[in-house]
């Protein structure tokens, strides 16, 4: 099926996963990060305090939502939606009227649950089991929403937050999420797509099914893990610390925040171009060079001074995480089947919220304990290509994992 004809047929569905994905940047460090430093001025706290703040609020989101990810298997998608975005509508409107670090900390518990966590895991939970023979398109098609508010909000927000500051400007996305996404959302997910011919014979080659304890015991998910982690943390590390960052080399937090519509454009680009590229193959054959752009990209923010490393990070940042998107999406139903894949990747995107709460939090400490923080920067090379170095084991794995796997015989299950 072409692109086209692909966006006519599922136009309702792909438009949820767009809308789910866009708006989950409200709770994404890159977007919090642009309030950093008037929380910080008006609660009168360190990089070190506010940052393990944030890491602490992040982690208690982390560890609650692998007991949440599994309402994503047992309930219809327009019920989780019409609960996900009105708490997420709640935690902005803390954050708006706080006064309080205690405040500020729930508030960011919220945020980062329902935000950063569980609106972008109900995206990739409807889309991997509405669709199987094209999922990798339909996820990098969807993924566009990510990317979208990537660009968008963050230099929306700041430049709202400069007339009417910063307070009003997050009572304008409770008023957004409340007014527009939350009733538009629901209607998409109130039908469900059912499954097509070409889906089913997917299904049918696809691994069996397996529960999420089944998944644990084995050392392909621990291994697919470690290569998914990464970005998350490298992106809470450096998007958090922006400002300092820009302090440090001289640049201004305004050319910081519009370089991150370059990284949403290469990262679409990259997206775009994997997701048919997964259908053709695997998700797991990705792993093992993935990382490698964000690895160049890291040791050139940390060496080079001059602004021009900024976009360059971006560029190679991008090509990095339009693949992550992707295989988030793709890997973890492609290694463990469907039936069980949200209380999976509820597991695995509660790793990734702990990951980028540890990023903010280390970097936090080595700042007051001066640390340069180019210097972090440039490091968080070695961690890419040290883990691209392991995942060839991951592929060998998958390979064997899928070689002794029996097909099912059943069509899709029911979402």
């Amino acid at each position: 099926m072409n692109v086209l004809a692909f966006l006519r047929e599922n136009a309702r569905w792909l438009a949820l996963g767009f809308l789910l994905l866009f708006f989950g940047a409200v709770g994404q460090t890159y977007f919090l990060a642009m309030s950093v430093g008037d929380l910080r001025r008006e609660l009168g706290l360190s990089h070190s305090a506010f940052s393990g703040l944030y890491m602490a609020a992040t982690l208690i989101s982390a560890f609650t939502l692998p007991h949440l990810g599994g309402l994503l298997d047992r309930h219809a998608p327009h019920r989780v939606v019409a609960c996900v975005v009105p708490m997420l509508a709640l935690a902005a409107a803390a954050l708006a009227l706080s006064t309080h670090w205690a405040a500020v900390f729930l508030a960011l518990i919220g945020l980062r649950l329902f935000g950063q966590g569980l609106m972008p895991q109900t995206a990739f939970n409807v889309l991997g089991r509405w669709f199987a023979a094209e999922r990798g398109r339909a996820v990098s098609i969807a993924t566009l929403g990510f990317n979208g508010g990537q660009a968008l909000l963050p230099a929306a927000f700041v430049a709202l937050a400069a007339v009417v500051g910063w307070r009003s400007a997050w009572a304008a996305v409770v008023a957004l999420l409340l007014l527009a996404v939350w009733p538009l959302a629901t209607w998409l997910a109130a039908r469900e797509r059912q499954p097509r011919a070409a889906d089913v014979a997917a299904a049918r080659r696809a691994a069996p099914d397996r529960t999420r304890a089944e998944a644990l015991r084995t050392p392909l998910f621990w291994l697919a893990l470690l290569g998914v982690v990464p970005p998350a943390f490298i992106a809470g590390l450096v998007f958090f610390h922006q400002t300092h960052l820009a302090e440090v080399r001289g640049w201004s937090l305004q050319a910081m925040a519009a370089s991150l519509s370059l990284l949403a454009v290469v990262t679409v680009t990259s997206s775009l171009i994997t997701g048919p590229r997964i259908d053709r193959g695997t998700a797991a054959q990705w792993l093992p060079v993935y990382l490698l752009p964000l690895g160049a990209g890291c040791l050139v923010l940390g060496l080079v001074p001059a602004a021009w490393a900024v976009p360059v990070f971006m560029v190679l940042f991008g090509i990095t995480d339009g693949i992550a998107l992707t295989l988030m999406g793709a890997l973890w139903p492609e290694l463990f089947g469907v039936r069980h894949v949200g209380a999976i990747r509820a597991v695995v995107v509660s790793v990734l919220v702990t990951a980028s709460a540890a990023g903010p939090g280390l970097g936090g400490v080595l700042i007051d304990a001066g640390v340069p923080f180019p210097a972090v920067v440039a490091s968080l090379s070695g961690l890419c290509f040290g883990i691209s170095a392991l995942m060839p084991l991951a592929v060998r794995h998958a390979r064997a994992h899928r070689a002794r796997a029996v097909p099912p015989v059943s069509p899709l299950p029911s979402p």
